[in-house]
């Protein structure tokens, strides 16, 4: 069995769309990240995705018995487009509609210059695929984003993509996700130590 543990980056206290603009995280809450690298296995993988704010909350946790793996591009966040930098309403009056779809029902509709829920889905899921094939037995921490986290909780609960964002997923909570061979397990998510 392979349990995977999903870290939420450290905040980044942005007020607009961030999706793939890098941007980094405010890891200065020490107590925090301490308890949460206590939380998690002394003896893992540790994958992050390739934007500095997962790639830095990984650098926090990693530790001697953590293995680094290479960062992952498509552990990236979902990919907004043209709304990545702009606030919530404007968005909402540059594409009413679209904007109002893409949230309410999440599925193929595509931000524009970005992608959809389900096109974001699938580039996780592949990654997730290859790791559980590659290691099929142990823990592997991984640091990623709000969307990337859902879109794993969506698949293990088997739900559609409106229940999975009905989950909040706090900045440094973690989600245990458990898999063997092709079964799926939630032990707990957005867990805050």
């Amino acid at each position: 069995m392979t349990t995977w543990h999903w870290i939420r980056h450290g905040p980044t206290h942005e007020k607009t769309f961030v999706g793939w603009r890098d941007v980094p995280a405010d890891l200065s809450d020490v107590a925090m990240i301490a308890r949460l690298d206590a939380h998690l296995p002394a003896q893992a993988l540790l994958v992050s995705s390739d934007l500095i704010r997962s790639v830095h909350t990984a650098d926090v946790l990693a530790g001697p018995g953590r293995q680094r793996l290479a960062h992952e591009r498509d552990l990236r966040e979902l990919h907004f487009g043209a709304w990545d930098g702009l606030a919530f309403p404007e968005v909402a009056k540059r594409d009413p509609d679209l904007s109002r779809a893409y949230w309410e029902t999440p599925g193929d509709i595509v931000a524009p210059g970005g992608e959809s829920w389900n096109q974001a889905a699938r580039r996780v899921d592949a990654v997730v695929d290859r790791l559980n094939a590659a290691h099929p037995e142990g823990h592997i921490i991984a640091v990623a984003h709000f969307g990337v986290i859902l879109t794993q909780v969506q698949r293990a609960l088997g739900v559609s993509p409106q229940a999975a964002m009905a989950h909040e997923i706090d900045n440094l909570s973690v989600t245990h996700i458990r898999h063997r061979a092709g079964t799926w397990e939630v032990g707990g998510i957005n867990h805050l130590p």
